[in-house]
């Protein structure tokens, strides 16, 4: 089986792998595969042979760039871009606003003659000057303060975008202010895997293992989960398209409960759009291969094959915009918030990390002897240490407002962070804790009862989908994303509390050792000493039981581990001393950036809370209000008619007092979510504190007598698409 580095690499050359073989993709797919990418092949056949060589040099071992090259990358890509129909180009970077954003250039100007020429600069193809005032910088920058760079990250493919019959060359690039502050997730996303390659180098050399690797790069899958609504259902829902999730809705008949979605037969409609998806991210060299139907009814999910973790990062950017662009194609729209629908599960996007050497490797493959592979169990017992260290930071890099409405449900991970490990990594801990590993657990296989059946392998320990970080074979995955989420924040505070731990770990080794390493048995000895220590230090963040069970939540609480249960309480932490210390460290962020991101985060979650608040008032004023009086006025005219006919009103009477009271009680919640609403915190902190304590509340107050009225109005009277509707029309 290829390892996560080598299946990347596959891909990206046109071959895939399937149980250990491979094998030419099929012609149409082959020939559509990375059709609008400047990648390594079309680089190959247009650049000179130094030229490539040098600018592959830099991609693939992190050698500094050349400007002098720039020129004539920049002319042979602008020629490759025109030829297939390019008239602009654009630096293509992710602002901390958690989106994308371009500013188009042409390529032509003017000659001086009265005509015009083509022309793209070794130095436009370098750096941008986008205007960085109106993004968010927390406090970096001020408003006045305008000027920002990009800056081309030549290891993210080049690739052409094709939208309404005009087509741009995207350049990937990093975005920072005028003094140098990172004002993106890219910045910092290559800051982090440069640290962690230095620091798992250190601790191969220490090995004496893997001495042809150069680097070691982290690597990414992410899974993207995600709903379709039928568009007419989706513009009469002002919450979904305002909030994109909503915010009221009484929980249908049937929903989830026969668990008859799930791996089910995709829709026609559903496949059409899919298979279109597919084709638009096969061209853009995004190398997807999972598609199914999710748990929720009108839920699904499209994963990748790993990549190297910033171009995992901007792929998993185009993912979300081709899924949500396609989708009006086919009269869907495409929701990515983590909870569009209360009631029924949530949406996450599971980041499937790793870390691989350039030579193929990957450091968390156990192999067959697992208990003798020291690289390994480094590699393993860095990651225990990082998740319990660190804990309260992983948590904080999922934290958002959207994201609150998952963890710790029954559908999703809980907030505390712990990791699961399976039966034999959990028996070759417990090893390595009494002191020595002397064996390595088996699987065996499974005998199903059936001739016409094969024996097949089994795993040597289960699945836990209830956990937020776990080891699956030969990677993590780290279940507590959110599904709306860049992926390059959460992938950045990783590869940073991993490479703090091979760090601490490498010094603990040197001191045994020396830093030129020693003999073999010295070596082992030295190992298995560190490694003892790590795993009596940091066990307590192993648990391999159910997340979801409340006696967890009570057991970690005993271990001491952090349990932030939302999001105020989680960002908190980015500004402590511990955890600005750590970025300084390895040069990941910034003092003044890490406290922008702080603020940036608390921001944000006070806007869209706001904004849900002040998208619920408007429903209930202009559209549920008024259809609730419309039914209040046909009871009492029932009431009044049925006694004027001189008979006794009787359960009518009783059904109008009681909905009468209903009807008040909206008003009154009303009035409460309003008054919050309105209320203007202090810092940023304090504000996100009070829209917490108070305006989320009273929105769930005001849901719940909207979502009660929903049961009782008639279908003609009442205004929304219901969830019936909405989930089940195909």
């Amino acid at each position: 089986m290829s390892t996560a580095s080598e299946a990347g690499q596959e891909v990206r050359n046109g071959v895939y792998g399937s149980s250990g073989q491979q094998g030419r993709l099929p012609t149409n797919v082959d020939a559509l595969f990375c059709a609008d990418v400047f990648s390594e092949r079309v680089m190959r056949q247009r650049l000179p042979k130094d030229v490539f060589k040098q600018l592959q040099r830099t991609i693939q071992k992190g050698e500094p760039l050349d400007a002098q090259l720039a020129d004539v990358v920049a002319a042979a890509m602008k020629d490759w871009a025109v030829e297939r129909g390019a008239t602009h180009y654009t630096h293509w970077f992710q602002p901390l606003t958690g989106l994308t954003a371009e500013k188009h250039d042409a390529f032509i100007v003017p000659d001086g003659h009265g005509g015009a020429l083509s022309e793209f600069t070794g130095s436009a193809l370098v750096q941008g000057e986008p205007d960085a005032s109106s993004f968010p910088s927390g406090g970096i920058r001020a408003t006045f303060e305008a000027r920002g760079y990009t800056a081309w990250d030549c290891t993210s493919p080049v690739f052409l975008a094709k939208n309404a019959g005009s087509v741009t060359l995207c350049i990937p690039t990093a975005f920072v202010s005028w003094t140098g502050e990172a004002l993106d997730h890219k910045t910092p996303l290559l800051r982090s895997m440069e640290a962690v390659s230095t620091q798992a180098l250190r601790m191969l050399r220490l090995l004496g293992a893997d001495a042809g690797a150069s680097r070691v790069t982290a690597t990414c899958g992410c899974e993207q989960e995600y709903f379709l609504v039928d568009s007419a259902l989706y513009h009469k829902r002002p919450d979904l398209v305002a909030c994109e999730r909503t915010l009221f809705g009484a929980k249908p008949p049937k929903h989830q409960q026969l668990e008859d979605h799930y791996f089910g037969s995709i829709p026609t409609r559903v496949m059409a759009y899919m298979t279109e998806c597919e084709r638009e991210l096969y061209r853009l060299g995004v190398p997807v291969k999972t598609r199914h139907n999710e748990v929720a009814p009108g839920q699904y999910e499209i994963a990748p094959i790993f990549e190297t973790a910033n171009i995992a990062s901007d792929h998993q950017m185009i993912v979300m915009e081709v899924l949500k662009k396609v989708a009006k194609r086919h009269g869907f729209e495409c929701l990515l918030h983590e909870k569009p629908f209360a009631g029924v599960n949530g949406s996450g996007k599971h980041v499937n990390w790793s870390i691989a050497t350039d030579t193929g490797s990957n450091l968390l493959d156990p192999r067959d002897e697992t208990h003798t592979n020291m690289v390994f169990l480094c590699t393993l017992c860095a990651v225990i240490r990082a998740v319990d260290e660190h804990g309260d930071l992983l948590r904080a890099s999922v934290a958002h407002a959207s994201n609150d409405h998952r963890l710790g449900a029954n559908e999703a991970p809980p907030a505390i962070m712990s990791i699961f490990l399976g039966d034999m990594l959990a028996d070759i801990v417990e090893q390595l804790e009494a002191g020595s590993p002397k064996s390595t657990m088996k699987g065996g296989t499974l005998d199903l009862g059936a001739t016409t059946l094969p024996q097949i392998p089994r795993h040597t320990g289960d699945r836990n989908r209830t956990s937020p970080f776990a080891f699956t074979g030969n990677k993590f995955e780290f279940r507590a994303v959110g599904s709306s989420q860049a992926v390059a924040w959460p992938t950045t505070v990783l590869n940073t509390i991993v490479a703090d731990s091979l760090d601490k770990m490498c010094v603990e080794l040197e001191k045994a050792i020396g830093k030129n390493g020693g003999n073999a048995a010295k070596v082992q000895a030295a190992v298995r000493s560190v490694l003892q220590g790590i795993v009596k230090k940091h066990k307590r963040v192993i648990f391999n039981g159910d997340g979801y069970d409340v006696a967890w939540h009570k057991e970690a609480a005993k271990r001491g581990l952090p349990n932030h249960r939302e999001s105020v309480s989680a960002l908190s932490v980015l500004t402590s001393k511990k955890n600005v210390q750590l970025f300084e460290k390895f040069k990941v962020l910034s003092k003044v950036e890490s406290e922008s991101r702080a603020h940036i985060y608390l921001e944000k979650y006070v806007k869209q809370l706001l904004i849900e608040a002040e998208t619920a008032a408007l429903m209930v004023r202009t559209l549920i209000l008024p259809a609730a009086i419309r039914f209040q006025t046909e009871l009492a005219e029932a009431v009044a008619a049925t006694a004027a006919a001189d008979v006794d009103p009787g359960e009518t009477r009783e059904q109008l007092e009681e909905y009468v009271e209903l009807v008040d009680s909206l008003r009154k919640a009303l009035a409460r979510l309003e008054k919050e609403s309105g209320h203007e915190g202090g810092d940023v902190h304090k504000h996100a504190e009070q829209v917490r304590d108070k305006v989320r509340p009273a929105m769930s107050d005001l849901r719940e007598v909207v979502d009660a009225l929903e049961q009782e109005i008639p279908a003609d009277l009442w205004p929304l698409p219901t969830y019936r509707e909405m989930l089940h029309v195909k």
